[in-house]
């Protein structure tokens, strides 16, 4: 190793903010963050293009550690170079409502591109990142002037690696030849339960190559290695890069650098006063002295690159003024101006068609009415654009086009979410990825994190329940809509014909809050008659589609596909009415004034209907009421065999509410 001491020095600034911070919160993470500290070192200092004092400048860098768990590595890069983020965070580690949770996540502070601990999900949001960034620069740079321009770095370590996402996301890469997108893989050869190569033996650089990676060598503490395999990393703008650096996890700990003690455990004050005297360090704990502050601070360095890119921009606006307007716009998240209007005048045409389709069709429809009129739309699928009929006319393959608007995923459902993930969160675009509902389970994770990070991603699920048929139960779901429904911050759609599916998209569109999920069903599905009124109402998640004949007395309330056998149940019945509820987590967010209007709580005799699990629907319809459902799995057969097997009937559904109100 030939990295000068002085250099070293600026280096061990981030092992002991590391090794103090887990110290005080009793509990963390200092090995990762003492070892990757002289790659973060050259990295940062010399590489990585941002402005601490604007940290969402649109043409920064963008920086994501896949290996979340060393989050002190990130806090005190954010802190040293000038973030807004001080030692009194760094102090606050792990503690309640801190700026510095456990792990990296959105949202805290500032400078942290996506929340990572989820093992490999990292670096599958790199890659959105990455793609984002390069299907961006297609639509709007010019031969003149490129104000798309920028690289993603990412670290990650063995355990990013033996994840499964990891495969998906990094295939795909090299696939899409995403040059700009360089990993720096922590290879220090310890995880939690020892020496990794009892259980991870894979030839890493075999594997990267064999992705049409470009694979580079460094060791991880010299400065002239990391940096000249920066240089080639930055050089290579058709393939991504890895750079695999041999490093020794907790370096600076003569007791405990290269074991498994320093992972995930504090090292003590006993070690942390030997790791001082190892490093020459002599200041206390959180103390760094000024001429380190000096070595890191990026302030002057990143407002000048921000200011000459500004320049750059002007430039750009004066002789493409509207290319410039419309990135702005997007880069807002703003939908167009007279998008909503658009939007409902399809939606009215739709309703006048009054079409029985399936709504996975419906969906279709719904994406060559909307992705004309909205740019910002990057679909795909994991191989199934055929079945979820995510493709529309105007769809190009980014693989074919680099300012295409559609990505083919290939069979990579977690892949696709968690690139979905980056994607959105680079900003630009609103993604929107497919598959089977069966399959969201493979995506399950990367579901839930956009869900947490509070992002704009649509996850489209079709072939929605036994109503696929002769599959079979490997392939039908049950327990999966209320898997979703229990997610925090996700909005989950199941609409039941063309309108409803019209809108729940618009809903999905204008939400820029949070993730929504639209599940759609295979089969045809009837039209069902709205007035105006009902269908303004359909955007509140839940609203009276069929009103009672006489006193009302009972209330069938369902989704999707089932909604047909509650109207074929209504004419069946005096005193009931039908709720059709497509959007719960809507519906429960509308005021009580109308919640009670559609369900009034003195109505006891209710019944919900739903070709899934029955367990989410009893808080709607109470100890006295009936979910009509599925409670085990399904079976191979035809659809309509199959619904009368299971007892989810038009006669079942009038036998509950007669029995409900005897």
């Amino acid at each position: 190793m030939t990295t000068p001491l002085n250099e070293r020095r600026i280096a061990n600034a981030i092992r002991v903010l590391a090794m103090d911070a887990v110290q005080k919160a009793n509990s963390g993470h200092p090995g990762a963050p003492m070892g990757m500290a002289d790659i973060a070192d050259v990295v940062w200092r010399e590489f990585f293009n941002h402005n601490p004092t604007n940290p969402q400048w649109a043409n920064r860098d963008r920086f994501v550690l896949s290996n979340g768990h060393g989050s002190m590595l990130q806090y005190a890069l954010l802190h040293l170079t000038g973030y807004d983020l001080s030692i009194e965070d760094l102090k606050a580690f792990r503690q309640l409502h801190s700026k510095t949770p456990g792990h990296p996540e959105l949202g805290y502070a500032p400078g942290i591109e996506t929340t990572t601990g989820p093992l490999g999900q990292g670096i599958a949001n790199a890659v959105g990142f990455a793609l984002a960034e390069k299907t961006l620069a297609a639509q709007f740079n010019k031969d003149d002037l490129s104000v798309v321009d920028h690289f993603t770095y990412c670290f990650l370590g063995d355990g990013c690696l033996m994840e499964g996402v990891s495969h998906e996301a990094c295939s795909l890469a090299g696939t899409l030849g995403l040059g700009k997108l360089i990993a720096y893989y922590d290879d220090n050869g310890i995880s939690i339960d020892g020496e990794v190569e009892g259980w991870f033996s894979d030839d890493t650089e075999q594997r990267f190559l064999a992705y049409g990676w470009q694979v580079l060598k460094a060791d991880g503490h010299d400065a002239d290695a990391l940096r000249a395999a920066t240089l080639q990393a930055k050089a290579e703008t058709k393939k991504p890069t890895i750079i695999i650096c041999k490093t020794i996890i907790g370096l600076g700990s003569p007791n405990k650098q290269g074991k498994e003690d320093c992972h995930g455990a504090p090292l003590g004050n006993d070690e942390i006063a030997l790791t001082r005297e190892a490093l020459g360090w002599t200041e206390g704990p959180f103390e760094i002295p000024a001429d380190v502050y000096a070595a890191w601070d990026a302030k002057a360095k990143g407002t000048a690159s921000e200011a000459a890119w500004n320049e750059l921009f002007a430039q750009y606006a004066a002789k493409y003024p509207t290319e410039a307007a419309e990135l702005k716009r997007r880069l807002s998240g703003e939908l167009p101006a007279e998008f909503l209007a658009q939007a409902d005048a399809f939606i009215a045409d739709t309703n006048a068609k009054a079409e029985t389709i399936a709504t996975r069709k419906a969906s279709q429809n719904t994406l060559q009415a909307f992705g004309p009129l909205l740019p910002e739309l990057l679909g795909g699928s994991a191989d199934l654009a055929g079945s979820n009929l995510t493709l529309w006319k105007g769809c190009q393959g980014v693989q074919d086009n680099p300012a295409g608007n559609y990505v083919h995923y290939g069979v990579r459902e977690f892949g696709m979410t968690a690139i979905a993930n980056g994607v959105a969160l680079h900003g630009g675009f609103i993604p929107y990825v497919a598959t089977f509902l069966m399959f969201m389970e493979y995506a399950r994770n990367a579901v839930r994190m956009s869900a947490l990070m509070k992002q704009r991603v649509i996850h489209v699920y079709t072939h929605d329940s036994i109503g696929l048929g002769e599959d079979g139960p490997t392939h039908q779901p049950v327990e999966q809509i209320a898997s979703l429904r229990g997610t925090p911050n996700l909005n989950t759609w199941r609409p039941c014909d063309t309108v409803e599916a019209a809108v729940s998209w618009k809903s999905a569109l204008v939400r820029s809050e949070g993730p929504t999920a639209l599940i759609f069903s295979r089969q045809n599905l009837p039209f069902q008659t709205r007035t105006d009124a009902q269908i303004a109402n359909v955007a509140k998640g839940g609203y009276v589609l069929a009103e009672e004949k006489g006193e009302l007395k009972a209330i069938i309330i369902a989704t999707g596909s089932e909604v047909s056998l509650a109207m074929e149940a209504h004419a069946q019945l005096e005193g009931v009415r039908v709720v059709s509820m497509p959007c719960a987590e809507e519906f429960v967010k509308q005021d009580a004034a109308y919640r009670e209007a559609v369900l009034p709580s003195n109505i006891r005799a209710r019944v919900a209907v739903e070709a899934a699990h029955v367990d989410y629907w009893w808080k709607f319809v109470g100890l006295d009421g009936r979910v009509i459902g599925m409670t085990t799995y399904g079976e191979s057969a035809p659809a309509k065999d199959l619904y009368q097997y299971f007892g989810i009937t038009t006669e079942a559904v009038v036998a509950a509410v007669k029995e409900l109100t005897a």
